[in-house]
């Protein structure tokens, strides 16, 4: 892609009404659009960068056996009173009559209406366990809306649902699934601490995947021989010796919430009668559970964390681009470096731009936060390409014939 042909433009200065660095930096990178508190356009770098966390979440899931899907966004009345949520949600979830009168109300998360829909799916231990899971968007009364994307109103979510037979089979898919969020996280170049949480109604415990960083605004309490933590919440004598770890050696940090991870049980299951024949002939409710991450909190995180001074510093499985290519002068070298390197496959942002100086152009590529950076220039001889891993100080010059394989 041509910077001269990108529908946005970056920033100068930090927005006004953002504190978060994931938004200043996002926003003045030309990643997302401010619409009001707690709602972010995605514009065509962040959309880049978001697609290609969506694409890590479906590859670990996928290779764990669930299946994608997509649920209407409408919430019925109905459905949920059945699990009594209905008036309990009022607070966080959007609700309203349509013309007829009929109450409905936007979805936030989506146990009820899945519970409903596998009743047509799901009648004997034969059709068990059943994993699927779908990328919407969600809505949230949010109150405290802030942060950034990391507290939204209007926000995307990895919900996952799992159905089983037995408590066993439920606890082993779940440390499956426990395992694929490991490796998800990693993969977008995030270090995240598995914490025990409140289970809730549901379970002694769920499981967060926190961040930590100073914008947090949760607690956690680190065991770090373990790489495990507790929640604040959790955080008791009780809980501590059920563990059989030693409060004193835990390590208080903030921290960002990523992804979470609960056994639900019956809890669904029972209330919308969604149940299954066992092999005596019995019918007995299916037991569920559910699974989240929040690909803009991890898109937000992932600012938190990785940036200095100048800007962004993508890890290279999701930077919108690959490479960074600055063109100092009119040249057609650059055009050919350009042309060559997205036939090679490698994904490049070209500043084409021939009314910027060399100064702006640097620190335009700052901003951005590609991990490459390079700098075509016609006081170089023929043959030389200047390239720079970002955030690292120093570039090098190295034969332009080098770079294919050098970026490979």
């Amino acid at each position: 892609m041509k910077l001269s042909k990108l529908f946005t433009k970056t920033l100068k200065t930090n927005p006004a009404d953002e504190t978060a660095i994931n938004a200043q930096l996002l926003i003045r990178g030309g990643f997302v659009s401010k619409v009001m508190a707690g709602v972010y356009e995605y514009m065509p770098l962040g959309w880049r960068v978001l697609q290609k966390i969506n694409n890590i979440i479906r590859e670990e899931l996928n290779k764990i056996g669930a299946d994608e899907l997509y649920l209407s966004v409408f919430q019925d009345r109905e459905t949920w009173q059945a699990t009594g949520r209905w008036d309990s949600a009022k607070e966080v979830m959007y609700q309203f009559k349509d013309t007829t009168g009929k109450e409905y109300g936007l979805g936030f998360t989506h146990e009820e209406p899945l519970t409903a829909t596998a009743r047509h799916y799901i009648n004997s231990y034969k059709d068990l366990p059943k994993a699927v899971y779908q990328i919407q968007t969600k809505f949230r009364n949010e109150a405290r809306a802030k942060s950034g994307l990391l507290r939204g109103r209007e926000f995307l979510m990895k919900d996952l649902y799992s159905f089983h037979t037995t408590q066993e089979d439920l606890d082993q898919y779940y440390e499956k699934v426990a395992t694929a969020y490991d490796t998800i996280f990693s993969r977008t170049g995030l270090k995240a601490v598995r914490t025990f949480a409140s289970g809730g109604l549901f379970s002694r415990f769920s499981d967060e995947f926190q961040v930590v960083s100073e914008i947090g605004e949760d607690t956690i309490y680190i065991n770090e021989e373990k790489n495990r933590a507790v929640n604040k919440e959790v955080n008791t004598d009780e809980v501590l010796n059920e563990l059989g770890w030693d409060k004193t050696k835990l390590v208080e940090k903030p921290a960002i919430e990523v992804g979470n991870i609960f056994k639900l049980g019956t809890r669904f299951s029972e209330p919308l009668k969604l149940s299954y024949t066992d092999e005596s002939g019995d019918s007995k409710p299916v037991i569920m559970a559910s699974y989240g991450i929040g690909p803009g909190r991890v898109m937000g995180a992932v600012v938190e964390v990785s940036h200095d001074d100048k800007g962004i510093i993508w890890s290279e499985q999701i930077a919108p681009f690959k490479v960074h290519l600055i063109s100092l002068g009119k040249n057609a070298e650059a055009e050919d470096v350009y042309q060559k390197l997205q036939a090679s496959g490698i994904e490049v942002l070209y500043d084409d731009r021939e009314d910027k100086a060399a100064g702006e152009k640097f620190a335009d590529a700052d901003l951005i936060g590609c991990p490459w950076r390079l700098v075509v220039s016609g006081k170089m001889a023929d043959d030389q390409i200047e390239i720079k891993k970002r955030p690292d100080p120093t570039p090098q010059v190295v034969k332009r014939s080098e770079i294919i394989n050098l970026l490979k």
